[in-house]
């Protein structure tokens, strides 16, 4: 009798620990219409991690272009104010993911990262600025 009770106390243990939410982040993906919703916010920063001649060719109005692929990419999302939300996208979500793990490495409380990046916002007919 005492080893099934040491047995169901160690089961609730690891069960407990096991119910833990590990995947707690900073990072939320957003649709188009969350991310309209979000740009209708004040003190909101919106970046375009695509290189500056995919940036040229349309982006999100509003938008800063800091190039994932620079050299100095990791000083130069720094010089953002890790307080204030952050939106990202790219072409289709992948450098923008990653950007979002960096911010949140560096320490950004609010981080969102536009589902399908800038190609599913013209899919979607929304507007673009040059």
């Amino acid at each position: 009798m005492k080893r099934l009770s040491i047995l169901l106390l160690s089961l609730l243990v690891l069960i407990s620990f096991g119910c833990k939410e590990e995947n707690a982040t900073n990072i939320k993906e957003i649709t188009t219409q969350e991310m309209q919703s979000l740009l209708k916010m004040d003190q909101v920063q919106l970046v375009d991690v695509r290189t500056s001649k995919e940036f040229k060719t349309g982006y999100i109005e509003k938008a800063q272009n800091i190039d994932f692929l620079s050299p100095t990419f990791d000083q130069d999302i720094l010089k953002l104010d890790k307080e204030k939300p952050v939106l990202l996208y790219c072409h289709s979500g992948g450098r923008s993911a990653k950007c979002a793990k960096k911010l949140e490495e560096a320490g950004f409380k609010k981080i969102y990262d536009l589902q399908g990046g800038i190609s599913r916002w013209k899919h979607e007919g929304l507007a673009v600025s040059k």
